[in-house]
Order: C-alpha cells, then sequence, then structure tokens
C-alpha cells in the first residue's frame, strides 16, 4: 500500500487555516464592491460540453483543458480552463439582454499546466466582463474595476500595462503572412528578439514599409509618447492599424484622468492572449514580481458560436496569486473566541445564542475530549456566576 497517499498532484493546493478565512474574506468583499459597480454574479457549472468550452478562445485554451467523456451522451466534455467564455455564453444565450449586461464570477478552474498566475493549476478565478457596448468608455471602466478589485484586496505600487493586438493583427494581414509565419513572427516578438524579428520579416519576404513597421514594433515600448511615436511610424500604415492606435491614445489619456496615481506603460507588441482577444489589451504588474497578476481586454463576438454577437471587454485574476501579492500586514484580528463548557443548560444555550448573534465565536467543549479553554484556540471563556454566564479572560 502506498505511503504518500496525502500528497496532491504537482500543481494543485489546498487553502490551510487562516489563511482560508482570509481569502475568504476578500472574496466576499470583491463580490460586495463588484456589486456596488452594477456588475451581476453568475455561477457557471465546473464542467461543460468541449465545443461550448473553447469557442472563439484558440489553442492555448484547448491545450490547457482537461477533457472526458460523458458517459450518459457521449459527447466530449471539459473541466473549465477559464470562465471568460461561460459567461459569454450566459450573456449570448440565457440572458439575451438588449443593453449592456455586466456579469462577475469568482470559482476554480483547473489546468493542465502551470500557466503565468502563480504556478498553480487550480487557480481562483474572479473576473468581470461587460458585454453590449463597444467603445473606450467600457474598456476604461472594466480598467478602473480591475484596480479597485487589487487596491480592495490590498495589493500595492501597481502598474499598469496596455497594447492593442490590432497593431500586429493588421500589419501581419497586410504582409500577407499565412498563419505559420504569422504565429513565428508572434513569438519572437513577445521575446522581444528584435534580430530574429528582423530575419523573419526578411525571410518571409515581406516588402518595405510594411517590413520596418513590423521590426519597429519590438521598439515602441514606454510612456504615453509611444503613442506619438508609433503615429509617425506607422503613418503609412493600413486605416485599421493607424485606428488601432488612436483607440490606444485614448484609453491611455482617459486612465490618466481617472487613475492619475497609476503607471500607464505602452507596449504596442504586448499581444497577450493574441488568439483571443481582437482590441486593446492591458495586464497589472506589481515590483518583484516576473508575470502579471491581473490582465483583460476586448473580445467582441466571442457569443457568436451561441448565437448571439455582442461586444465584450473583460478582466480576470486569481484570486490566490493577489492575495500572495498583496500588502503583508494581515487582517485585523477578530474577537477573541469564547469557550462554552459542555452542558450548562437553557440558560447556557441562551448566551451562546446570544453572543453568536452579535457577531461573536463561541466553541463549545466536548465531553472527554481533555481540550480546555486555550487548547481549544479561545482567550475567553463563559463562567456561571450567580446564575448569570459572564464572559472572562481563559
Amino acid at each position: 500500500m502506498s505511503d504518500d497517499r496525502w500528497l496532491l498532484p504537482e500543481g494543485i493546493d489546498e487553502v490551510l487555516p487562516p489563511e482560508a478565512w482570509r481569502l475568504e474574506t476578500v472574496r466576499r468583499r470583491l463580490l460586495d464592491q463588484f456589486r456596488s459597480w452594477g456588475y451581476e454574479l453568475v455561477i457557471p457549472p465546473f464542467i461543460e460540453y468541449l465545443e461550448s468550452l473553447l469557442t472563439g478562445t484558440g489553442r492555448d485554451l484547448e491545450l490547457q483543458t482537461f477533457k472526458l467523456t460523458d458517459q450518459l451522451s457521449g459527447r466530449m466534455m471539459g473541466v473549465r480552463a477559464d470562465i471568460t467564455p461561460q459567461a459569454a455564453r450566459i450573456d449570448a444565450h440565457r440572458l439575451r439582454a438588449v443593453g449592456p449586461t455586466r456579469l462577475c464570477y469568482i470559482g476554480t478552474v483547473l489546468h493542465t499546466r502551470p500557466d503565468a498566475f502563480g504556478g498553480s493549476r487550480s487557480p481562483l478565478q474572479l473576473g468581470a466582463e461587460l458585454y453590449g457596448h463597444a467603445g473606450v468608455e467600457s474598456d476604461v471602466e472594466i480598467v478602473c474595476l480591475m484596480m479597485a478589485t487589487l487596491a480592495a484586496a490590498g495589493v500595492a505600487d501597481v502598474h499598469l500595462d496596455l497594447g492593442h493586438v490590432g497593431v500586429y493583427r493588421g500589419l501581419a494581414r497586410t504582409a500577407g503572412l499565412d498563419p505559420a509565419q504569422e504565429s513565428a513572427l508572434f513569438d519572437a516578438l513577445q521575446r522581444k528578439a528584435e534580430p530574429e524579428i528582423a530575419a523573419l520579416v526578411r525571410d518571409f519576404g515581406v516588402g518595405e514599409p510594411v517590413a520596418g513597421m513590423l521590426r519597429a514594433l519590438a521598439e515602441l515600448s514606454g510612456g504615453r509618447e509611444v503613442v506619438g511615436q508609433a503615429r509617425a511610424k506607422f503613418a503609412a500604415a493600413p486605416a485599421d492599424v493607424r485606428a488601432a492606435i488612436d483607440y490606444v491614445e485614448a484609453v491611455a489619456g482617459e486612465l490618466a484622468a481617472r487613475l492619475p496615481q497609476v503607471p500607464v506603460h505602452v507596449d504596442l507588441a504586448e499581444l497577450r492572449a493574441y488568439h483571443y482577444q481582437t482590441g486593446v489589451v492591458f495586464a497589472a504588474f506589481v515590483p518583484g514580481e516576473g508575470g502579471e497578476i491581473a490582465r483583460g481586454g476586448r473580445y467582441d463576438d466571442i457569443g457568436r458560436e451561441f448565437g448571439r454577437a455582442r461586444p465584450a471587454t473583460g478582466f480576470s485574476a486569481d484570486l490566490k496569486t493577489v492575495l500572495r501579492v498583496a500588502r503583508a500586514a494581515p487582517e485585523a484580528p477578530g474577537p477573541a473566541r469564547i469557550h462554552a463548557p459542555a452542558g450548562g443548560g437553557a440558560a447556557l444555550e441562551r448566551r451562546v445564542d446570544e453572543l453568536r448573534a452579535a457577531g461573536r465565536t463561541v466553541v463549545r467543549a466536548l465531553p472527554g475530549s481533555g481540550a480546555d479553554a486555550r487548547g481549544m484556540g479561545c482567550a475567553e471563556r463563559l463562567v456561571e456566576r450567580d446564575g448569570v454566564w459572564t464572559v472572562e479572560p481563559a
């Protein structure tokens, strides 16, 4: 018989006390915040038919999804690796609202391999999605909600990366790249490998001025001044590329007005979730962390496969990662736990009920357990004095 039955699979974790209470406290706080912004809570299923889970998400999510056969229908099912497609299905197929819809969620997802969110294969994904509006205003709202969410969780010193997948997508289309070439150049851009980018552009036979624009993408990274530099370098670019640059400038300007304390870094080679997103993309970073702690962007028309294409923008994060990088100061301790003896009669029962109704934690002793108040983690205890049960130090 194996002696390692207590081991968990690599990348699968469990949350123990008191961290579990800290996580749950923050989870409740964030749900209340989402509600205050007008976002409605949805709780999608943990498992769905595979074609629904992978709608519009591209190969990256397919590789992250555990698959199995439904024994009732014989169809392939998947354990969700991302809640965003499920929220899109709910908006398109179940709610079918005419105007904008705001949805939020917090739930466990499962990955076949660890991703950038802390190396876990079982993140606790939180997020918010806004459907039914295409424009700067909805993207800015989502970014502001993401920043407010991180602040409410205790994360400080956040800076923001801002990009737009339409810049590269438009240039790749104009260059006539086939899917394999587009993917190879995409990989090089993510690594900002400038010599490799130049070699690929040359090998693919891309002519000027598009070749120069593709080479320049890796260099266009910095403050808001990058937008002006891009406008000059891409003056001869197709209209959709120039429109994407204008859109980034508009979003950056609104964020500067709404979140003046947040440093915004513009990176036009930032192509996070390239096969998934359709417009502006953004990510939140903190010093000392190699990867982003929250990310999002626009992913219009994801509901098309569910019979209703709608503009969409949203963000997501792993709550476990967010709490790991949050300020070191712990949650303020609650009132001391109170020990109540076994038995005691009706008067003790009434007193215990009163204390619990007032928000206190009362732990009842169990006959024969041998644990005293301190052994049960209680700093106070209920003691009967002249027929009255009073709280005293343990």
